[in-house]
Order: structure tokens, then C-alpha cells, then sequence
């Protein structure tokens, strides 16, 4: 490989997306030795997205094999109030509902892998998630799904749906309960549901 120039690689790939692969896979992030480095990259980082405390020590730790560095970093992050387990749980948890409509057990999942306590993760849904808006979001997302069905809605139909609320984080459950009512010839509005 040490034989290889750039030009002579640049024909090996016929493709521009081949290249990039290449260059993506080969390249390595350039290592700091500074802390104003490395806040520079972390706040770059922020500036394109919230992230987890463990995201970033993570971030961090690709860009510097000092570990003291990186753990000073953290600190002015979090002193300065940049970098927040709690903000972000909160914040991740009300995007992931209001936005993208998924439910509590994929918020949770989601925010487990990013390495965020549990506590703070009971907090966040406590104050994102109540099972009424969880049963809104469910019919709402049924009837999307059926709307999109030609024909006649088969039960291999009802299982695609089903299983695709699972994978969104619904409870069984309450994805049951709403399923029955869809099958029925009327389906309760949430007025009448919440009245009882």
C-alpha cells in the first residue's frame, strides 16, 4: 500500500461514493494534546446536537489518549452548564414523543444505550409520557397504518401493525386494547375514554 499514490487509488475507484468509503474508513480524526483543543471539538460537537455525558467522554476520548484531559474537559463542560444528563434526557424524551410519536420503552432503550442513569431517565418520561397520550399516539398511528392498507385488512395486516408499535416502544397492552376498538365497527374517541 505504501506504493500507492492518490492519484493511482482516485482510479482504482471508479465511483465517487467508492472513494469516500475509503477515505472515511482510512482516516483517522487528528489526536489533541491541548484542553482548548478538545473543548473546541466538544463544543463543535454540541453545537450540532445535544449529547450524553458518556456520548461525549466517548467523542472525546477518539480525539486524545489522555484520559485526565478528557475528564478535565467534561468538568468545564458540565460546570459551564454545556452538558446536562438531566437537560438531555428531558429534551430527548419530549422530542421522541412529540415528534417522532414513539413510546416510553424505546425512549428508554434509546436512552440506556447512550449511556444516561436510570434515574434520571424515570424523571425524564415522568414528565414526557402518561398513558392517555400513549393511547392517542397509538390510535393515531393505527389509523395511519390503515389508511395507507388497500383491500380488505387481513390479520397479517394487524400484525404488521402490532409489531410495528412494539418496535416504536408502545406497551402491548395498551396496543391491544386499540386494536380491538379499530376491529369494532366504532372506535371510541378519547372524550367518551376519558370520562370513565
Amino acid at each position: 500500500m505504501d506504493s500507492l499514490t492518490l492519484p493511482t487509488i482516485r482510479r482504482l475507484f471508479t465511483s465517487w461514493r467508492a472513494y469516500l468509503i475509503f477515505f472515511l474508513v482510512f482516516s483517522r480524526p487528528r489526536q489533541l494534546d491541548t484542553e482548548d483543543g478538545l473543548y473546541d471539538v466538544a463544543l463543535r460537537a454540541l453545537m450540532r446536537r445535544a449529547h450524553s455525558v458518556q456520548e461525549m467522554k466517548q467523542k472525546l476520548s477518539r480525539r486524545t489518549k489522555n484520559e485526565l484531559l478528557v475528564r478535565v474537559v467534561l468538568a468545564r463542560l458540565k460546570e459551564n452548564g454545556q452538558l446536562d444528563d438531566e437537560h438531555y434526557a428531558k429534551q430527548f424524551a419530549r422530542t421522541r414523543t412529540e415528534s417522532r410519536k414513539q413510546g416510553k420503552f424505546r425512549i428508554v432503550r434509546d436512552l440506556r444505550a447512550r449511556g444516561v442513569p436510570d434515574k434520571v431517565i424515570e424523571s425524564a418520561l415522568a414528565d414526557s409520557t402518561d398513558e392517555t397520550a400513549q393511547t392517542e399516539m397509538i390510535r393515531q398511528r393505527i389509523e395511519r397504518k390503515l389508511c395507507s392498507f388497500r383491500g380488505k385488512i387481513s390479520e397479517k395486516k394487524f400484525a404488521s401493525i402490532y409489531g410495528s408499535l412494539l418496535r416504536a416502544g408502545f406497551p402491548a397492552d395498551l396496543i391491544r386494547r386499540e386494536l380491538k376498538f379499530i376491529t369494532r365497527e366504532e372506535v371510541p374517541d378519547a372524550t367518551t375514554q376519558e370520562d370513565a
